[in-house]
């Protein structure tokens, strides 16, 4: 069995055990969090529902592993001839979360 949900404005294909990284939810480690915006639940026995767009009462539960930070981006802004030259680097806050259930 296996989910598509919408996390964070992107779409994660998650399945029950699985680890995905979402951007940074306002919870603690251990904490568990539901994802509502189902678009696709498909069953073992090949059974398929879709959304048009979110499916109606299909949740996913999952529990909050770590507060992460994503790889290091560095931005690099140059005007030539002109002797500037700025650096600046950005991570990301990231959340990793372990999915334990998909409730249909």
């Amino acid at each position: 069995m296996f989910a598509i949900v919408q996390a964070g404005g992107r779409q994660e294909k998650v399945a029950p055990g699985a680890v995905i990284t979402v951007d940074r939810l306002d919870a603690e480690p251990g904490a568990e969090v539901t994802f509502d915006k189902v678009l696709l639940v498909a069953a073992n026995g090949g059974e398929v529902k879709a959304g048009a767009p979110y499916l109606d009462g299909a949740s996913v539960t999952a529990v909050v592993e770590a507060q992460t930070l994503g790889p290091k981006v560095r931005v690099f802004k140059m005007k030539r001839r002109k002797q500037y030259r700025r650096t600046r680097g950005h991570r990301t806050r990231l959340t990793q979360v372990r999915v334990t259930s998909i409730n249909v």
